[in-house]
């Protein structure tokens, strides 16, 4: 996709309806949420999203009611044991704690309800493959797509246990119509050595937004993702500015 020199980003997501995917990246969901909340005070809300991991949180959260100043005050106040319950298992944590907190945050409680089309990418541990849900019930959902490996127990729905999305979808776009035209891609750049270096996706109609230089949180790293929340939303301001010429837009954090 090539565009004119003096398209910015801001005149391509006020051009058409667009859609909106964000993906995995662990304690991303702060980073996710400062992008997100550039868009909405700038006024360019997504017609469908989907996403992985970190980027289901926020997009089937968004997609569920929760506006992004909500979601961004409950991540400030967030602290490890709001979410910290070791119990025996395959995993650390039970991920009763956090299905409880995504289930009382979110106004919409199923995918038919949400205000526009979501789904969230998760994988199947019984057939190793990657599964789209965008029916049912969203905070389960969106707890399997976060139940990362070894941290987190698998979360069982409809009698199928599942893990974390970005295990084999790290971008989210499983979930995302190849006839959707116009997608914006929210990237969280991997640090992760089995990772591969050149993992943008590419697709017809899709723009990437890449924020380099972002901070990285963890359980034990909270205030970090309080910093990357604010540092991925000033770098999103900026980005909107800024001429794209290219799929690829590359802004510092």
């Amino acid at each position: 996709m090539t565009l004119e020199e003096t398209t910015t980003l801001a005149d391509w997501l006020a051009r058409a309806p667009f859609a909106l995917t964000m993906s995995s990246g662990f304690f991303s969901f702060y980073a996710h949420t400062g992008f997100l909340t550039a868009l909405e005070d700038a006024g360019f809300l997504p017609a469908r999203v989907s996403g992985s991991s970190a980027g289901a949180l926020v997009g089937a959260a968004w997609a569920a009611g929760v506006e992004a100043p909500r979601l961004a005050d409950e991540l400030e106040r967030l602290e490890r044991r709001d979410f910290w319950d070791p119990g025996l298992g395959a995993g650390l944590l039970r991920g009763r704690l956090f299905r409880e907190r995504v289930g009382g945050l979110l106004t919409a409680q199923t995918f038919d309800a949400c205000r526009v089309p979501a789904a969230v990418s998760v994988f199947d541990v019984l057939t190793r493959r990657t599964r789209v849900l965008d029916a049912g019930e969203v905070a389960p959902a969106i707890c399997a797509s976060c139940a990362v490996p070894v941290l987190f127990h698998p979360v069982r729905i409809g009698g199928r246990a599942y893990l974390d999305g970005g295990i084999l979808d790290r971008p989210g776009l499983a979930g995302m119509p190849e006839s959707e035209p116009r997608v914006l891609f929210h990237h969280i750049a991997s640090k992760s050595p089995w990772r591969a270096k050149n993992e943008l996706p590419s697709r017809p109609g899709m723009l990437t937004l890449a924020i380099d230089g972002l901070p990285r949180s963890g359980p034990f790293r909270l205030h970090e993702g309080r910093r990357a929340y604010r540092a991925a939303r000033e770098a999103t301001r900026r980005a909107l500015g800024r001429p794209v010429t290219e799929s690829v837009l590359v802004v510092s954090a």
